[in-house]
């Protein structure tokens, strides 16, 4: 598809007012931290349900939604008060290869990191000069396995340094972040400029990136990412990250 700037930057502002609509909402897992009104429990919700947010999303907001109920409907309460005996309520499950082991040292590791930070929000703060979250992402990281862990479970929080794309973290931030008159993002941290966010990038996402000309890097990487943060940057600065509704919904729903 060959489009000039601005026709390209139309086209996808059309786009975005197409599929960054509420009716979005039901079909998608951030459903599960719009069922919540505490911060607190919003970030918690979010955190999970990106954690898992591969494969079919129909089976991913099943998973959940069962990984709510199991922390009684008040994940922020049962993060902060639950002992070890609690953890029973874990067992057999699982998302793809997320499985109890995962899910456990995840609750257990939570738990330290609200009692010593407070929140989430923190933790994910650039710095005032940072111009994208690659380095914030790498630290948290860090921090999450800082204490003794199962080698398996650090796959399931992406690593910048290994040039992961980040999807499901940046999808995370998006949710967080981003606020707008649709109302389909959160935007319950307050903290962090839109401007440095970075698109969620997927296959669906990615495919619709390189047809646009917004991408021409093969890999779903690192570099992908930024050469994609770039393109988007250059049609709005301040709020790049809106495209992700463009992308993905001309992948999905329309098979671009």
């Amino acid at each position: 598809m060959e489009l000039n700037t601005n026709e390209l930057k139309s086209f996808l502002e059309e786009k975005v007012q197409q599929y960054n609509t509420l009716a979005f909402i039901k079909d998608d897992p951030i459903a599960i931290p719009h069922s919540f009104s505490k911060k607190e429990d919003i970030e918690i919700a979010a955190f999970f349900s990106a954690t898992i947010a591969w494969g079919n999303r129909k089976s991913i907001m099943t998973s959940a939604r069962s990984l709510m109920k199991r922390m009684d409907n008040a994940p922020h309460d049962f993060i902060l008060n639950h002992t070890a005996d609690d953890l029973g309520v874990f067992d057999g499950f699982v998302h793809r290869t997320f499985q109890q082991e995962d899910l456990i040292f995840f609750v257990t590791r939570l738990q330290k990191l609200y009692k010593q930070f407070g929140g989430l929000e923190m933790l994910f703060t650039p710095k005032t000069e940072a111009v994208n979250m690659h380095a914030v992402l790498f630290k948290f990281h860090e921090l999450f396995f800082a204490v003794p862990h199962p080698k398996r479970t650090t796959k399931h929080v992406a690593n910048p340094a290994k040039k992961s794309a980040a999807k499901r973290l940046h999808m995370f931030l998006r949710w967080m972040v981003r606020s707008d008159a649709a109302g389909i993002d959160l935007g319950i941290w307050k903290s962090i400029p839109t401007r440095v966010l970075s698109c969620p990038l997927d296959i669906h996402s990615g495919n619709v990136a390189r047809s646009l000309g917004l991408l021409q890097r093969k890999q779903n990487d690192l570099a992908a990412v930024i050469e994609l943060d770039n393109s988007l940057r250059k049609m709005d600065p301040e709020d790049p990250v809106k495209y992700d509704y463009a992308l993905f919904g001309l992948g999905v729903f329309e098979g671009f």
